[in-house]
């Protein structure tokens, strides 16, 4: 069982030689989930081992070229892969005109359902077994979500020996794991604490790009394990960040601090920093478990 988080691209509007724009795959228990799809993303999939029909999930933050135009080419390559399984898209509805106008001159072989954002309030889009996904609103120059992934809660874990000793059914088994007691055939009771062991606490994700400084997604995020906050600008241009809707590092570790995160990754980097040191560095001073993206890096917070 996994959940992992995996950095496609790292970079804000203009792609560099080392970093590619905005781009997040997140793998729950080998369920895919595209976060952003910057321009090259499918080249980054393919660098990273990714499985292309395996993503049957695609959030779009907003539209920002950087953050969606390597949908049109994913589509397509997707399709001429043989996928027939529709592909749920969730951004602004005004993505539908946009894809219905390029997959109108061409040959798409499945359905590209795009689910729309609510950009003025907290929603659950997606619920699954294994987790739910929240979005909320973002303070950008144009309407802007931010994604929160909760893993839900795992049944206990029966001790394996226990199966053999009992002989138990496929029935007792889930109702051992749904945290029943097994009552034996002369009526003595086994507790259900001591057939099973308490599975790891559930984990979570969260991804703030774009935006500026926006205390109201302190709540939403209070304790995330992994907390993703675009760090565009070093304050020493913090009044080009408020007037081009981003954040600083320093404002990222504030926002990460107040909502008492595990660890807080920064990246949506301007090109025009040779490096990302700066960011990180202001960053660590407020919110010391911090750390500056590269494309690639690999984040895994549960591996049971």
């Amino acid at each position: 069982m996994s959940f992992v988080v995996k950095i496609l691209g790292s970079n804000s509007a203009i792609p560099t030689i080392k970093r590619f724009a905005s781009a997040h795959v997140l793998n729950v228990h080998e369920r895919f989930f595209l976060i952003d799809c910057s321009e090259g993303t499918q080249i980054r999939l393919r660098m990273e081992g990714v499985k292309f029909l395996h993503i049957n999930h695609i959030f779009i933050s907003h539209l920002h070229g950087d953050h969606f135009f390597g949908l049109f080419g994913l589509i397509s390559t997707l399709s001429m892969l043989g996928r027939k399984q529709a592909l749920n898209i969730f951004a602004d509805e005004r993505l539908r005109a946009i894809l219905d106008t390029v997959l109108n001159t061409n040959e798409i072989g499945f359905q590209v359902i795009v689910n729309p954002l609510n950009f003025k309030e907290t929603n659950v889009i997606l619920d699954t077994n294994a987790l739910t996904v929240t979005s909320f609103p973002l303070k950008h120059r144009i309407p802007a979500c931010g994604f929160l992934f909760k893993e839900k809660p795992k049944q206990r874990n029966i001790r394996k020996e226990f199966i053999t000793t009992y002989n138990l059914s496929v029935k007792a088994i889930l109702d051992i794991k749904n945290g029943a007691d097994y009552r034996l055939s002369n009526g003595e009771i086994i507790p259900n604490s001591v057939l099973t062991v308490v599975p790891k606490p559930p984990v979570s994700y969260a991804y703030c790009s774009d935006t500026q400084y926006y205390e109201k997604i302190i709540p939403i995020i209070k304790g995330v394990d992994l907390l993703y906050h675009e760090a565009t600008f070093t304050s020493k241009d913090e009044k080009l960040a408020k007037a081009t809707g981003h954040s600083t590092g320093e404002q990222a570790a504030k926002i990460a601090k107040a909502a008492e995160v595990g660890k807080l990754i920064i990246g949506h980097f301007s090109s025009r920093y040779k490096n990302n040191d700066g960011m990180e560095a202001e960053a660590k001073k407020i919110f010391p478990n911090t750390q500056a993206l590269k494309d690639g890096d690999t984040f895994v917070l549960n591996s049971q």
